[in-house]
């Protein structure tokens, strides 16, 4: 499967003048940054309103979720904005309102009209991410669509929240909607409700939450009006040209400023829900030769036997992401950016998946892998601008069960290693308490946390040495105690710890692996408290992770422990589970950094006084944990060793 942009005049946009750019847009040159930005302002007010509405933590806490607008299908589909949400979602949306557009009929729709579909393989995602799009007429005819695509909690399947590896078929997914009408003139088409209504948990948060979802459409539609009324249905669709070819544009003089050449690189998945007799490697080949860019993912393994599966929508997401990082930081994320870009993807393999036996579930799993070999590629074209590898896994952790009445309950993307590391580059450390690099959002409020679902949050830290070394050091892995009041099945979806996702760049270090552990209740009926000294992991029953069988810590020279034994791992009550994310990799020489820089990290927990002298050539006098502020550098030792470090 090829995707391909077409070719564009390249006369430059600044070289127009007034009338030229009048005659192509319709429109002067400040409407058009004027309706440009209105764009922006539109995608972000209706992500707004479902955010602050929203029941659902995976909305209101993790924004996932995306809002886009699209042009009508005479100008080709043209998307000029993208909210600043799950910019997995936003790209996928792109190709998705023209899939379901089409298919359902253009000529079919009427004002007041919204269409819902999830079918991973149309819209790309999970079917949990339902896409909801509305046209908006002008005239009598379809002026644009307002989309958002949004995740919720439950699709039904085998699995409540739907998160797991061991999904077999698109059967065991939970429910799929074609593109059908699930608003018809403004009232609600009482099958379309029914059928996914009839099909789902937890449809006292759902409901709430469409009916907030369907209202931020309105929002859309009446702010996309306004513009209309003042500026002309010319001039908008004018500005939405505007807007693409604007973005076509940074991308290819980025593109220009690299010199032509070939560069690779592989990412590994340990296994898939089946068992870990096999492996998956992701392969790109990136190919540039003056304003054009080919990105080749020939070589990658089959589709994965069980859920943890992409499509091709999905990888072309992360394609534009990883060059927009390098090539086109700022602006909106737009169709136009792929328009020199070219995108070749074999078909029935782990990120081009085909229905039924390729269950799509965990494709962020895979957009996280491609988007780790598409930096490991192009560290050797970009030099000093590399960007380091993040932690490679959003460790997501679902638990569920049972309350007292009976009733149904899901803890969703809370407890698990959603939060962590990102990797250094040149402007500095990485994160630490982040995403990814293809999603935007925050750490759940502990107290929401502890008042949705039975349990309590015991720490949620970082662990020192575990950032990979550099001038600028990747971010620091995670780690998160959570004790469950009462019995609980947890869904483990970890699939990247065989190779160290976090590689450096520049010289700087590899960030360190991590793991999943279960400390069961000790019998006492007290809430416990495991530690997180060396000494702890002895006590504990390791689930996933390369693990040291002796110390039970993770080790690159342990043994990997399969996390998926069991669909669901239960646990007592009083039970606590712990998360560790890797680490972020460093960039640059881990012997430049200013000894300054690692004063304060041994000073905040970042790392050790043993790690700075270690890895960093920097020796630390006095105790953090006593007396952190009254931490001092020997300086004359720092040099000595340092010295000697850089002869050895």
């Amino acid at each position: 499967m090829t995707l391909t942009r077409p070719d564009l005049d390249q006369t430059g946009l600044r070289a127009l003048d007034e009338a030229a750019f009048r005659e192509r847009y319709g429109c002067d040159r400040f409407t058009a940054s004027v309706l440009g930005n209105r764009f922006g302002y539109l995608v972000e007010h209706m992500s707004v309103r479902l955010l602050n509405g929203a029941f659902s933590p995976v909305l209101r806490d993790f924004y996932d979720l995306a809002a886009t607008i699209s042009g009508p299908p005479e100008l080709g589909y043209p998307v000029p904005a993208a909210s600043n949400g799950i910019v997995l979602m936003a790209g996928t949306t792109i190709d998705a309102v023209r899939n379901v557009v089409e298919e359902f009929g253009a000529e079919r729709l009427v004002p007041g009209d919204v269409l819902v579909a999830n079918d991973p393989y149309r819209t790309g995602n999970h079917n949990n991410d339902l896409l909801f799009t509305r046209p908006v007429f002008v005239d009598g005819r379809i002026a644009a669509f307002l989309t958002i695509n949004a995740h919720q909690l439950d699709m039904g399947g085998v699995v409540p929240g739907g998160f797991s590896c061991t999904k077999r078929s698109v059967y065991e997914n939970g429910l799929v909607i074609a593109p059908q009408l699930f608003v018809h003139a403004g009232e609600p088409v009482e099958s379309a409700w029914h059928l996914l209504f009839d099909n789902v948990r937890m449809a006292e948060v759902i409901h709430p939450d469409l009916r907030t979802l369907l209202s931020s459409l309105e929002l859309g539609e009446r702010l996309l009006l306004e513009s209309v009324d003042r500026y002309g249905v010319r001039s908008v669709h004018g500005a939405m040209r505007h807007a693409c070819d604007e973005a076509a544009e940074r991308m290819a003089d980025g593109l220009r400023s690299l010199p032509d050449g070939d560069w690779t690189g592989m990412e590994l998945v340990d296994c898939d829900g089946v068992d870990d007799s096999e492996e998956y490697e992701i392969h790109v080949a990136v190919r540039k030769r003056g304003e054009r860019v080919e990105v080749d993912l020939s070589g990658t393994s089959r589709q994965a036997r069980t859920s943890i599966n992409a499509t091709a929508l999905d990888v072309k997401t992360t394609v534009g992401v990883a060059l927009k990082y390098f090539f086109d930081p700022t602006g909106r994320f737009s169709s136009g950016l792929y328009r020199n870009v070219d995108v070749i993807i074999p078909e029935g393999t782990i990120v081009s998946a085909l229905p039924p036996d390729g269950a799509v579930f965990m494709y962020f799993e895979q957009n996280q892998a491609v988007i780790g070999a598409l930096l490991r590629a192009l560290a050797g074209a970009v030099g000093e601008a590399a960007v380091a590898g993040d932690r490679g896994c959003p460790d997501l952790h679902t638990a569920f069960g049972v309350d007292e009445a009976g009733r149904p309950w899901v803890s969703a993307m809370q407890c698990g290693g959603e939060i962590g590391p990102l990797g250094a580059n040149r402007f500095g450390d990485g994160e630490s308490q982040a995403m990814t690099y293809q999603a935007n959002g925050v750490a759940p409020e502990i107290e929401a946390i502890e008042s949705e679902s039975p349990v309590v949050v015991l720490r949620h830290e970082p662990v020192p040495d575990t950032g990979g070394a550099g001038t600028h050091r990747g971010g620091a892995a995670m780690l998160r105690d959570s004790a469950w009041l009462t019995e609980a099945s947890h869904t483990l979806n970890e699939l990247r710890y065989k190779r160290a996702p976090g590689f450096g760049v520049c010289g700087g270090g590899t960030g360190a692996t991590g793991g999943i552990w279960h400390f069961p209740p000790d019998g006492s009926g007290v809430l416990p408290d495991p530690g997180v000294g060396g000494e702890a992991y002895r006590d504990a029953v390791p689930l996933a992770g390369v693990i040291d069988a002796n110390s039970h810590l993770p080790s690159r020279d342990g043994e990997y422990l399969y996390p998926f034994r069991t669909t669901a791992h239960p646990t007592a009550p009083l039970a606590v589970l712990r998360y560790r994310t890797n680490g972020g990799g460093g960039w640059g020489d881990p012997l430049a950094r200013n000894p300054q820089a690692v004063l304060v990290d041994v000073r905040d927990g970042y790392v050790t006084v043993k790690g700075a002298q270690r890895d960093y050539g920097v020796v630390v006098l006095g105790n953090p944990e006593h007396d952190p502020e009254g931490l001092e550098i020997d300086e004359a030792a720092t040099t000595a060793l340092r010295n000697g470090t850089r002869t050895r």
